[in-house]
């Protein structure tokens, strides 16, 4: 299992590189200023930082536990990635809506826009993170 250290760069560092793609994206596609870009950016960034934290936590000590071994496979890559996903929507349909001026409706497709983009970046970000800083492979004590 990762380190609370460990933890802590990988969302600081997911958070850091999601904000620089991420507002331009909203400037560009919602005409936002780059401070409400930016704002609405690192809005969304505090609110995921927690729920990376917290989420990579659960799924690692669940996966150990079904698996002795906190590796993922490719497919449970991309289970993780879009179970992340979905529970981040929960939180930030609401904060798009507000900081973009949008309807609920529109801020559900936004947000659906950028949880594609998200989906693409969480496994590409990940996998590349496993490998610059990959994990002991860990074995169960069968005591």
């Amino acid at each position: 299992m990762r380190t609370p250290a460990d933890r802590l760069r990988h969302t600081i560092l997911f958070e850091l590189f999601l904000l620089i793609i991420a507002a331009p994206i909203c400037m560009f596609i919602f005409g936002a200023s780059a401070e409400t870009a930016t704002i609405t950016a690192v809005g969304l960034s505090l609110i995921a930082m927690l729920w990376n934290f917290i989420y990579n936590y659960v799924f690692d000590a669940c996966l150990y536990k079904l698996n002795g071994t906190t590796k993922k496979s490719s497919t449970q890559r991309v289970f993780h990635a879009i179970l992340f996903e979905f529970g981040l929507l929960f939180a930030t349909i609401p904060l798009l809506a507000w900081s973009l001026n949008l309807s609920l409706i529109d801020a559900i497709v936004a947000d659906i826009g950028f949880v594609v983009i998200a989906l693409f970046y969480s496994y590409f970000f990940n996998l590349m993170y496993d490998n610059i800083y990959p994990l002991p492979d860990l074995q169960l004590d069968n005591k």
